[in-house]
């Protein structure tokens, strides 16, 4: 076997990322949570792996696999700007875990849901306490389903207030070669609403699916005699759900999304007709 060639992009995602096959296939790489479980030596070998080949230089042995197993635990762990290492529960592989102890909870103790959630967004919170108003004298069942109303207010105020500076100053657009164009509030708005549709999409299967189980469980002997195995289990269920939803969610939208230039703000439009006339489509990063 010769060594390995240094033509492969790593900078890029190893799949197609047109498709959606392609872009799941990379968001299950993405938000894997065993990642959380490697050690710190195991991160900054793959740090080393991955620096060293973009320096040209190839670690002895070192086969295509193992390079994208370096990438990917890479990307995981430390921030793509700074190369500095990320706090274990900001990171992308921790999505699924830290999301499933919320919903979990909230799915659990619905009926406290004013206090659980006192702590979010104010708009969350009137949404959520609204609809347990107007379904008290409805079935559990029904009530069961206000913590998805809560958690999609919430993503429909708080992405939009995190990425504010986005919405006020725009983010960067470039060329089909990376080339910057400069910055559209347009792109940005487009990019943080696909963010949002993907955020409650994600949040469909594992607040929808275990009230359903969880309600014809409850109904059960075995529960009934065992009611504290309630909170646990609607958690593992709800954990199940978000390992399939959230890089399927992720890969909703292109994350190097597009956008027509004819929708883009008039001074940038004209700018870019001005450098590139013939471009028609720009691109930019969504965010996640």
């Amino acid at each position: 076997m010769g060594e390995l060639p240094l033509d492969i992009n790593i900078q890029e995602p190893r799949w197609d990322q047109s498709t959606f096959l392609g872009r799941a296939r990379h968001f299950f790489t993405v938000t894997d949570p065993r990642n959380l479980l490697l050690s710190g030596a195991q991160l900054e070998a793959s740090r080393n792996i991955v620096q060293n080949y973009r320096a040209g230089v190839v670690t002895p042995g070192l086969t295509e696999d193992q390079l994208w197993r370096a990438k990917y635990v890479y990307d995981s762990a430390f921030h793509p700007d700074t190369g500095e290492k990320v706090v274990l529960i900001g990171r992308m592989s921790a999505q699924v875990p830290m999301n499933m102890t919320i919903t979990g909870c909230m799915l659990t103790f619905y009926r406290q849901l004013g206090t659980a959630y006192v702590s979010a967004t104010t708009g969350a919170v009137a949404t959520a306490l609204g609809l347990k108003s107007l379904t008290k004298h409805l079935p559990p069942l029904v009530g069961r389903f206000v913590p998805f109303a809560a958690v999609a207010a919430a993503n429909c105020i708080n992405i939009p207030l995190m990425r504010q500076r986005e919405l006020q100053v725009g983010i960067p657009v470039t060329d089909e070669a990376g080339q910057r164009l400069g910055h559209s509030v347009t792109a940005a708005k487009q990019g943080i609403f696909q963010v949002v549709i993907s955020r409650i999409c994600m949040a469909i299967p594992a607040m929808a699916i275990p009230p359903v189980i969880m309600d014809t469980l409850e109904k059960k002997d075995f529960l009934k005699r065992r009611p504290w195995l309630g909170g646990p289990l609607q958690v593992g269920l709800v954990g199940f759900c978000l390992v399939f939803a959230t890089p399927l969610c992720c890969a909703l939208f292109p994350q190097r999304s597009s956008i027509q230039v004819s929708r883009l703000e008039p001074e940038l439009r004209a700018r870019i007709h001005q450098q590139t006339p013939g471009d028609e489509v720009v691109y930019y990063n969504k965010g996640l």
